[in-house]
């Protein structure tokens, strides 16, 4: 459940009253208008429901809450313990957007500010913004001191930005499977409450009549329909009629609608118009013929394979064609022989040109990303468009469609593997769990080499296209991503976006050389295979040899966890100078967090030079500690897995070590065998993968 300020107070206001009350009293006393009142009541009426209490209409008096005094205090009481949601900078702006176009009379800055949890400071920050994005639609956004905030301009205009706004923060097929509010009612997070803020601007129930008088119609059209085209003739009827029964019409021009008026679109814009007119009883001007006649005349889809080679194309497709060799000019690179790129291009444009000779406003609601992710595409683009189509201004929301169109055909040329880097403190803990990640959730990405900061001043940072670390670094000289051992979601859409800015960047593939980790042992020759064997041999039998679990008893933070494990390491001549090993142990933790997340574990791990040999201990709990996850959310922890090595000490070692970190999130049932703390079957377990280890090296 998610309610405005507003709304709260609405509830509040009338659980307290114990007669009726009218709607302008409590309008009043919120200083918003009747009509914003009997919005919010219509959102309220649902959250009543769950709680067994109704609005009672009195008439000719007003309102009151019915139901019983317990009910009541039970929805006070849960209303009291909602969180408070806040929306992102753009969100925010979306719904006050929505807001002022919605509004028929100027808004206190006060009543946007007490609706949104912000300050007024804030929220006229928040117009600056929307002040300059309503200049591209021509309308202009009053703000006077005592009257309050408003937009004026053309209705068309207003639309528009209507229409832009709700395919952004609506799903446009799930506007159109909508037949009922009740499905548009969700608002339990900021998302959904958008979207059902949104969907206020549509009455819903006219949907299935636009659709069923849309779909019957344009079977008549010459051509067919996409998808998105029909989505946004449906969009605008919507509100159209809802702007219509508001007062709010359109004008068209006269001279133009001329010219049109003989069409086959504009004969089934004018039978569109007349079903609705018949099926909602409601007068519809012929203005409203012209503009949909325009949307049918701008959203062709052209089937025919060789449709560029017609005459009403062939302007196009040579155009297309000039900027698609600007572009390989500047990217010395061939796209020529790509066909599918110049007939999408044709395809796109063909459309896309009509709507901009005819003042049409072009929505992207991609665009922002667009720009983001393929910053130098998009600038190239906007040039070569300048060229070509000297004659025409693009607006960026259409130099944004061009851009993907491309940006499709560079990655589809591009087929050179990712070779990625992984950069962790020590080399031997979350390097190895962050390539497995990698691997697993990057599909671009076939080859992953992890070390540790040790070695980065060894190696050639160039041969990589990507450097990812768990840590911050250094000045490197290279772009790195920061990224958490397990791998978020943003974490992900950040490196995917670089590799794909990286794809577009270079045409050619790279020949890298090949290092020892990307090779199996077959490469190498007898003697070296002999070598590894036995560095791998006895390393893992002293890893063996030296496991346990130890229960820690005694009831101690995590601090005090950490050097009890380091004093127990010197008594076995593990560690010398516990107390050098606990400081780094602490510093590492203060890089990043250890916890991994799903888990009761966490990993401590570290390369020093008190080290006198490898080892991998795990120590149950007696109590629970809550530490910072590699996520950087906090997570209980009932078990420490302890991973030491010497500050100089063999790849071989460094591999086995990291191989062991990988095992411990490879699967849900390692970590909770881990969890378990039974020293015997984790010595199994241990046993039975490195036999594994040693047949993928090809050593047995």
């Amino acid at each position: 459940m998610y309610l405005t300020s507003r709304e709260r107070k609405i509830i509040e206001f009338l659980a307290q009253e114990q007669g009726v009350v009218s709607v302008k009293e409590i309008a009043t006393v919120l200083d918003v208008s009747e009509r914003t009142i009997h919005r919010d009541l219509k959102n309220i009426v649902e959250v009543l429901s769950d709680y067994q209490l109704e609005i009672s209409k009195k008439s000719g008096a007003g309102i009151k809450l019915s139901g019983s005094i317990e009910a009541k205090h039970k929805l006070l009481k849960a209303i009291a313990g909602l969180p408070l949601i806040e929306f992102t900078p753009e969100e925010r702006r979306a719904i006050i957007l929505s807001t002022l176009l919605e509004a028929k009379e100027p808004i206190k800055l006060f009543t946007l500010a007490n609706e949104l949890f912000v300050t007024i400071a804030t929220i006229s920050h928040d117009l600056d913004q929307i002040e300059l994005e309503l200049k591209e639609y021509n309308l202009e956004l009053i703000r006077k001191r005592g009257y309050g905030v408003e937009i004026i301009g053309e209705e068309i205009k207003k639309r528009a930005v209507l229409s832009q706004i709700i395919t952004k923060y609506v799903e446009p097929f799930t506007i159109v499977s909508l037949g009922n509010k009740t499905e548009a009612s969700n608002r339990n997070t900021p998302s959904e409450y958008i979207s059902a803020r949104l969907l206020e601007s549509i009455d819903m129930k006219n949907i299935l009549v636009i659709q069923s008088v849309v779909e019957k119609a344009i079977k008549k059209l010459p051509h067919e329909l996409a998808d998105n085209s029909y989505i946004g003739l449906v969009v605008h009827l919507a509100l159209a009629i809802e702007r219509l029964q508001k007062g709010e019409q359109i004008t068209f021009g006269s001279d133009y609608l001329q010219q049109i008026v003989q069409t086959k679109e504009y004969a089934i814009a004018k039978r569109i118009i007349q079903d609705l007119k018949l099926t909602l009883s409601m007068n519809i001007p012929e203005d409203e013929i012209g503009y949909i006649t325009m949307h049918l005349m701008g959203a062709k889809l052209q089937l025919n394979q060789d449709f560029f080679i017609e005459d009403s194309s062939m302007d196009i497709a040579i155009k297309a064609a000039e900027l698609i060799q600007y572009i390989e000019v500047q990217l010395e690179l061939s796209l020529s022989e790509n066909t599918s790129l110049l007939k999408d291009l044709v395809a796109h444009l063909k459309p896309a040109i009509y709507r901009l000779k005819q003042g049409m406003p072009i929505k992207n609601p991609l665009l922002d990303v667009i720009k983001r992710d393929y910053q130098e595409l998009f600038w190239l683009i906007e040039q070569g468009v300048k060229d070509t189509f000297s004659e025409l201004v693009f607006p960026k929301a259409e130099i944004g469609y061009l851009v993907l169109h491309f940006a499709a055909a560079l990655l589809d040329k591009s087929d050179t593997p990712i070779r990625s880097l992984v950069i962790c403190s020590s080399g031997i803990g979350t390097a190895k769990m962050l390539a497995t990640k990698l691997l697993q959730k990057v599909p671009e990405i076939k080859q992953v080499d992890h070390k540790s900061l040790f070695d980065i001043d060894e190696l050639n940072l160039e041969e990589y296209d990507l450097i990812i670390s768990t840590i911050p670094l250094m000045d490197i000289g290279r772009d790195y991503i920061v990224a958490s051992p397990m791998l978020t979601e943003r974490e992900i859409q950040q490196i995917q976006k670089t590799i794909r800015t990286r794809k577009i960047q270079s045409s050619k593939p790279k020949d890298y050389p090949l290092t020892k980790t990307s090779n199996r042992a077959g490469q190498y020759n007898f003697i070296h295979q002999l070598k590894a064997t036995q560095i791998y041999s006895n390393m893992i039998i002293a890893l063996l040899e030296d496991f346990q679990v130890q229960r820690i008893e005694e009831n101690l933070h995590m601090e005090g966890v950490l050097l009890n494990i380091c004093k127990q390491l010197e008594g076995l001549h593990i560690v010398q100078h516990a107390s050098s090993v606990h400081r780094q142990l602490l510093k590492r933790e203060e890089i990043g967090g250890l916890g991994i997340p799903g888990t009761t574990l966490a990993l401590y791990h570290a390369r020093s030079k008190e080290v006198l040999r490898p080892c991998f201990h795990v120590y149950p709990l007696k109590q629970s500690k809550r530490i910072k996850g590699m996520d950087g959310e906090q997570v209980v922890v009932n078990t420490v897995l302890l991973m030491l090595a010497p500050e100089n000490t063999s790849n071989e070692v460094l591999e086995i070590l990291s191989f062991i970190s990988n095992l411990i999130i490879q699967r849900d049932e390692n970590s909770r065998l881990f969890e378990s703390g039974n020293e015997e079957k984790i010595r199994e377990f241990l046993i039975e993968q490195f036999q594994k280890f040693f047949k993928e090296k090809n050593l047995l």
